[in-house]
């Protein structure tokens, strides 16, 4: 099978040494997300590494609803080309290498015990797209730190509207009260830390009304973990 499918680099089609992983080229063209970040959101911070967490401007005037957070990757060049391609060009292929890159990045804020769910798909939204990349994220990373994955531990009650070009404020205005945990899982949440799993954070707003409906259901504490954060610049 090596002879006819030789490993393809996940980006750009030329040989590699092994399945699902990137050419010499493409791994320099990707900015992966190291040294001091913000604990809360995963932001790349200027300065060495510190044993205490540090949180960027926005998480210190505005605290998330979540505990910790971390990012694999910045939002830009290649990076951006991938996801993209994964969440729209059904290029599920990509999960399996984008959760190795996550779990490597959330190593600091994994822990025993964990409940792994995705950030939900609207059934309309997941009816067109035909899969949750987030789903799909959620599971490689649950598999990878051997953790319990509940894919479908949080519902869509309503659509909302895509968010491109909204402003912080409004992005968090669409989406409150849009996420609930489903009340057959109600007993899963409660007392658990819950490991929030997304393909990409912008203001963060998804993720916070996913947290908080986790929180609602009695969760002890949630964390989140992203393919991709956009930095501010961006």
């Amino acid at each position: 099978m090596r002879l006819i499918y030789p490993p393809r680099c996940v980006a750009c089609g030329e040989p590699v040494e092994r399945d699902h992983a990137l050419c010499a080229r493409c791994w320099g063209e990707l900015d992966f997300v190291t040294g001091l970040v913000c604990d809360a959101c995963g932001l790349p911070l200027p300065g060495e590494e510190a044993d205490d967490p540090v949180w960027c401007d926005d998480c210190l005037s505005a605290p998330r609803p979540w505990a910790r957070g971390r990012a694999a990757l910045l939002y830009r060049g290649r990076a951006r080309g991938l996801v993209l391609a994964f969440k729209h060009g059904d290029r599920t292929d990509l999960a399996r290498a984008a959760s190795g890159w996550m779990l490597r990045a959330g190593r600091p804020i994994l822990g025993p015990g964990m409940l792994v769910a995705p950030v939900p798909l609207h059934r309309w939204r997941l009816l067109r797209r035909r899969y949750n990349q987030s789903a799909l994220l959620s599971r490689g990373v649950a598999e990878g730190a051997g953790a319990e994955h509940c894919p479908d531990l949080l519902v869509r009650l309503r659509a909302t509207r895509p968010q491109e070009g909204m402003n912080a404020e409004a992005r968090a205005a669409n989406q409150a009260g849009a996420i609930a945990v489903g009340p057959r899982h109600r007993g899963r949440v409660a007392g658990r830390t819950v490991l929030l799993i997304d393909d990409v954070m912008t203001s963060g707003a998804t993720l916070g009304a996913a947290a908080g409906a986790c929180l609602a259901a009695g969760a002890a504490e949630v964390r989140v973990l992203v393919l991709a954060r956009v930095a501010k610049a961006d």
